[in-house]
C-alpha cells in the first residue's frame, strides 16, 4: 500500500471540484437542497417542526438534505457514465425539473400543514400536487433507471474499470432503495407490520452512492495490487448488497432492525465487511497527512 501525500489530496480535491464544475447545474440544484434543509431548522427553532393538522417540517428538512446529497453524488458520477452528449443534457434537464419540484411539494406543503405524500381532507390543490408528487417520484425512479443503465454499457467500465464497477453495485442499492420508496407509496406508510420500518432500507440504499464509489477510489489511490484491489472491491459491493437485502428481509417480515435476530445481525456483519476496507484506508491516509503537518510545523 501507499499513503496518499499531501499534494495527492490537494489533487484529488481539484478532481473533485472539476467533476462538479461539469454538472454545475445538477450540482446548484443539490446544493439548493442543503439551504433549504436549513431554511426548514431555522423554521422548526422559532416555530417547531408540527404543522396543523398533518405537516412535519422535519420531514421536509431530512428530504431536502437527502435529496440534496443524492444530486450532488450524482453530479460526481454523471462524468464516469460515458453518455452521449444529446443523453446527458435530457437526464440533466430532467433530473433538475422534477427535483425541483420535488422540493417545492415537500416543503410547502409541510409549512401548509399539509402531507404532500398522503393528502388528508386537503383542498383541491393539495391533491393536485399530491399527485403530481407521486408522479413525479416515479418519473424520478424511471430517469434514474435510464442514467444507471449507462454504468452497465461497455463503454463506461473500459475507460474506468474499477470505479465503474463500484458504480454498478451501487447502483444496485440505488434501486432496491427506489424499490423502498414505492413499498412506501403503496402502504401510504413508512411502517409495515408489528415493528418493521421501510425507511432503513430507503436510506441504507441510497448510501451505496456515496460509499462504495469512496471505497474504490481510496483502493484505487492506495493499493497497488491490481487484482487484489478487484477483489477486494467486488467483496465490498456483494457485502453491501447482501447488507440491503438482509434488512429488507426483516422488514417484509415485519419486525425491527434493531432486534438481537440472525438477519439483523447479518445485515450489520455485511455493511462492516463493505466499510472496513475504505475506512481503514481513510484513516491511514488521514493519519499520515496529520503526522506530515505536524513535522512541517515543527520545521
Amino acid at each position: 500500500m501507499s499513503i496518499m501525500s499531501r499534494e495527492e489530496f490537494g489533487y484529488a480535491a481539484a478532481g473533485i471540484a472539476n467533476r462538479l464544475k461539469e454538472e454545475r447545474w445538477l450540482t446548484l440544484t443539490g446544493l439548493l437542497g442543503f439551504a433549504l434543509a436549513a431554511f426548514c431548522a431555522g423554521w422548526m427553532l422559532f416555530k417547531g417542526g408540527y404543522v396543523a393538522p398533518d405537516g412535519d417540517v422535519s420531514k421536509a428538512l431530512s428530504f431536502n438534505a437527502a435529496l440534496g446529497l443524492f444530486l450532488l453524488s450524482t453530479a460526481l458520477l454523471v462524468p464516469f457514465a460515458a453518455m452521449g452528449k444529446k443523453s446527458r443534457v435530457f437526464f440533466r434537464w430532467s433530473y433538475i425539473v422534477l427535483a425541483l419540484y420535488a422540493y417545492f411539494a415537500e416543503t410547502v406543503q409541510h409549512m401548509r400543514g399539509v402531507n404532500p405524500r398522503f393528502v388528508k381532507d386537503g383542498t383541491p390543490f393539495d391533491y393536485i400536487i399530491g399527485a403530481l408528487f407521486a408522479i413525479d417520484a416515479v418519473l424520478l425512479v424511471v430517469c434514474y433507471m435510464f442514467f444507471a443503465a449507462y454504468f452497465f454499457r461497455k463503454k463506461a467500465y473500459v475507460k474506468h474499470p474499477e470505479l465503474v464497477a463500484a458504480i454498478r453495485y451501487a447502483m444496485i442499492g440505488v434501486m432496491l432503495s427506489f424499490a423502498a420508496g414505492i413499498w412506501i407509496s403503496v402502504l401510504q406508510s413508512r411502517f409495515t407490520g408489528s415493528e418493521g420500518n421501510v425507511i432503513w432500507l430507503h436510506g441504507f440504499g441510497f448510501h451505496a452512492l456515496q460509499a462504495l464509489p469512496l471505497a474504490a477510489w481510496l483502493l484505487r489511490q492506495k493499493w497497488n495490487a491490481g487484482i487484489w484491489r478487484r477483489g477486494v472491491l467486488h467483496i465490498t459491493g456483494c457485502a453491501y448488497i447482501l447488507g440491503l437485502i438482509a434488512i429488507g428481509w426483516q422488514t417484509w417480515l415485519g419486525r425491527s432492525v434493531f432486534e438481537w435476530d440472525v438477519l439483523p445481525i447479518l445485515a450489520c456483519g455485511c455493511f462492516l465487511l463493505a466499510l472496513a476496507p475504505g475506512a481503514l484506508l481513510f484513516r491511514q491516509t488521514t493519519s499520515a497527512a496529520a503526522r506530515r503537518m505536524g513535522i512541517d510545523q515543527a520545521s
